[in-house]
């Protein structure tokens, strides 16, 4: 799983970036608004993201897919690497970015590795690696810790835990997961699922009868009574995607932000509640709308709901199947949990 972590970190092409000065986001129609000061063309340095680098260009950031044109003469023409040259130019009477490289016999094979990276690894690893969100069937179902050797009721790695019930999957890698919050849909209360957070991992030594016997390999946090033993997460995790306007959401808000702050802020990671069944995947961009104040109107003492405001954009980064893990890609104002979400 860290390999797929590096790998990742290593060529997604599309989070986090400074806020732009003067980067004002707007389309009208389809048409894409460079910013007026946008370059000829742009060296790629090392500590540069996708996003980053499209808002040199574009007033609309997410808006990359639709101006990106990939030279196929280039070996791996979808990543971006220190040196290359990002050029703008019209094509069928509106602008596109093109990718000129160092393609000569001299010319290095470089390692992918080595491609503009995303964030950094601390700000989403824990919810790649060790967060999940399951449904109250799975949770249910999954074998629980019945205690460690000589009545211990708290364990780490090298130490061996028992824990009852049938395994979810067969395989002898199994994870330790702690509940840690419920989410329910604050519009219609459907529960949303269960988050998990994994506290070790662990191989399944003996069975017998339904009482399993565990060897912790790693631990993250001590193990206790009533930890849920599940597969570890090893679903691939795309290598590459891009941040594009996802598809238009009902009453679709922020759940939750991780780390439990009151103020949402750049960079932090936030829960929403829609996920793959709305459709959504990583990479999708939404705008964040701060829910308006209820004033008294001083005349007739009524109560006015005052219109929201917009105060940034969070992209997609994994979605589950009824809520997403998100991150706030530019605040231009503070966020809170329940502030609506609408198409960039």
């Amino acid at each position: 799983m860290r390999y797929l972590l590096s790998s990742l970190l290593a060529v997604v092409l599309c989070f986090g970036a400074p806020a732009y000065a003067g980067s004002h986001m707007k389309t009208e129609g389809d048409v894409i608004q460079l910013r007026d000061d946008h370059p000829k063309e742009y060296v790629v340095v090392k500590g540069d993201t996708l996003w980053d680098i499209s808002a040199r260009f574009l007033q609309s950031p997410w808006l990359w897919p639709e101006v990106w044109d990939m030279n196929n003469q280039i070996y791996n023409p979808h990543l971006i690497y220190p040196g290359d040259i990002i050029y703008l130019y019209w094509c069928d009477g509106k602008p596109c970015l093109g990718l000129k490289r160092d393609t000569g016999p001299q010319a290095k094979v470089t390692p992918l590795e080595d491609a503009i990276p995303t964030i950094s690894l601390r700000d989403i690893a824990a919810f790649l690696n060790d967060n999940r969100v399951v449904d109250e069937d799975l949770l249910e179902r999954a074998p629980y810790v019945l205690g460690g050797k000589n009545q211990r009721i708290i364990a780490g790695a090298g130490d061996r835990v028992y824990a009852r019930g049938e395994l979810v999957s067969d395989l002898r890698q199994q994870s330790i997961y702690r509940p840690a919050k419920e989410y329910r849909d604050p519009f219609d209360n459907e529960l949303l699922g269960y988050e998990l957070f994994k506290v070790a991992d662990t191989l399944v030594a003996a069975r017998d009868a339904d009482v399993l016997t565990l060897d912790l390999t790693d631990s993250v946090e001590e193990v206790r009574l009533r930890d849920r033993v599940l597969p570890r997460s090893e679903e691939a995790i795309e290598s590459i995607f891009t941040p594009r306007p996802g598809p238009d959401l009902e009453d679709a808000v922020i759940l939750s932000v991780i780390g439990g702050v009151a103020n949402i802020g750049q960079f932090d990671a936030v829960t929403i509640n829609a996920g793959m069944r709305e459709g959504l995947e990583a990479g999708h961009v939404y705008a964040v709308y701060s829910k308006g104040e209820d004033v008294r109107d001083p005349i007739n003492g009524e109560t006015v709901r005052l219109p929201s405001e917009r105060a940034g954009e969070i992209m997609i980064f994994k979605a589950f199947d009824k809520v997403s893990y998100a991150l706030v890609m530019r605040a231009t104002d503070v966020m809170t949990v329940g502030d609506e979400l609408r198409l960039p």
